[in-house]
């Protein structure tokens, strides 16, 4: 009853930049914390930025400094990277806790989307 579509991965060289978005579709009732996680091959998916509906927003160390998480008003999140490095390189998930409406009452989920990758070459 909830899509999570991610877009905007890519190669890219050391230093350069990428913007992911990942927009939330369905009859949604509300969004609490929006984020984006990434697994590496061969290592465990990892938080790399998280925002609440109130605007509060945590980080992984290893990105302080240099990725940025936004939302809108219209349940899309953003992830801003910026200054890429090659240890950057994973495939990116999108997650949502969302309240949605189906048979006429609210749910509950934890969404993911499918996953963006992105490639950062030195």
């Amino acid at each position: 009853q909830v899509q999570l579509v991610e877009s905007g991965g890519g190669l890219v060289q050391a230093g350069e930049s990428l913007r992911l978005s990942c927009a939330a579709s369905g009859i949604i009732f509300s969004i609490n914390l929006m984020g984006w996680y990434r697994q590496a091959p061969g290592k465990q998916r990892e938080l790399v930025a998280r925002i609440s509906s109130g605007g509060g927003t945590n980080y992984a160390d290893s990105v302080k400094g240099r990725f940025t998480i936004s939302r809108d008003d219209k349940n899309t999140v953003y992830l801003q990277m910026n200054s890429l490095k090659p240890e950057d390189t994973a495939v990116y998930y999108c997650n949502a806790d969302v309240k949605y409406l189906s048979s006429g009452y609210i749910h509950s989920a934890d969404s993911w989307g499918q996953g963006t990758q992105v490639t950062v070459s030195p």
